[in-house]
């Protein structure tokens, strides 16, 4: 007995951030932003949608794509690092909105890294237990909220999205393979927004000194993903005891689109093989990976019996991946 996805959808908000448009504001210029992370476009929720508003919207699609209804959910939960409010969890706003009324929900932050660690976590729990069936695992950011616009090394990279995913229990040998976590707290200050817990209380000067904002490492970023990226794809690929030849498709968090693509030359990847929706959405946070995953779904790049690795560095600093054996899914549309 595994577990194995059975429908996927993706919710990006309908208002279009260009890179034109970003970089007159900059005063850098679109080429700039462009050469420096692939992203010609990002989206931007509009002031009345929250967290859990793009969550619930892909939370549906992909329930449709699995023919359940939000009812039949045992497990809910929200990977994000930009919920409603500190608290309760985003994830039982989203119960609210969905109707998931069997649902335990309950959020997970991993930063970028959240949704694999999101499903790895449902995986376990739906294993561990006879009685849940089916989880609902969402990455959803609304990153335009935390981001400063005048730092250019931040606000360029990063776009407001959600993606989901539904889990559920599988004994026909798809599903699950392998996979693996990691985190290295000596690391953590690298990706921070250093203000509004409990060590820097949110007061009047903390807002003055813009303590609020989304801060970032960038070159640190690199060297972290570049060292210990290709490591967690080949160790999780022969812990499924595959060789990386026989991966089909690899969707990575969509950090940085120069990033990737190094990371593709270092595996010496096949043209098509890692997965990549940066140039048109950004860094989604954790809903960049169930984002991209739902694109290559429904572009027709995933097959029944596939293997398909998810891969994500983020935060903490955390990295996580898994290998699948890709299921029959359920054909919808929407």
């Amino acid at each position: 007995m595994t577990t194995a996805i059975l429908g996927t959808g993706s919710y990006l908000p309908d208002n279009v951030l260009t890179s034109a448009e970003l970089g007159d504001r900059l005063g850098v210029g679109e080429q700039w932003i462009v050469e420096k992370t692939h992203i010609s476009e990002r989206r931007v929720a509009s002031p009345d949608e929250a967290t859990s508003d793009l969550a619930a919207h892909a939370a549906h699609r992909a329930l449709h794509e699995a023919g359940l209804h939000a009812a039949d959910i045992d497990l809910l939960l929200v990977a994000t690092s930009t919920p409603d409010q500190p608290i309760p969890a985003t994830a039982c706003a989203v119960q609210a909105k969905i109707g998931a009324v069997r649902a335990a929900a309950f959020d997970v932050d991993s930063v970028c890294s959240g949704f694999v660690y999101a499903l790895v976590t449902a995986h376990a729990l739906l294993s561990a237990d006879p009685r849940p069936q089916t989880a609902l695992v969402i990455g959803a950011d609304i990153y335009s909220r935390i981001l400063n616009y005048q730092d250019r090394r931040t606000c360029v990279l990063f776009g407001d999205g959600a993606g989901a995913v539904v889990l559920s229990k599988h004994s026909n040998g798809r599903g699950l393979l392998a996979s693996t976590l990691s985190s290295d707290g000596t690391l953590a200050d690298i990706v921070k927004i250093p203000a509004g817990g409990s060590r820097i209380p949110a007061s009047a000067e903390s807002v003055a000194d813009g303590q609020h904002y989304f801060a970032m490492d960038g070159r640190q970023v690199r060297d972290f993903a570049a060292r210990v990226v290709p490591d967690l794809i080949t160790d999780v690929v022969k812990s499924a005891d595959l060789s990386l030849a026989d991966v089909d498709l690899i969707v990575p968090h969509q950090a940085n689109g120069t990033m990737l693509r190094s990371i593709a030359d270092s595996l010496d990847l096949r043209p098509g093989q890692m997965h990549l929706t940066i140039e048109r959405y950004g860094n989604t946070g954790a809903a960049s990976v169930p984002i991209t995953l739902d694109d290559a779904v429904r572009n027709g790049l995933v097959h029944t019996d596939d293997t398909v690795l998810l891969v994500a560095f983020g935060g903490g600093m955390s990295s996580g991946a898994a290998a699948m054996r890709w299921a029959k899914q359920k054909k919808g549309s929407w």
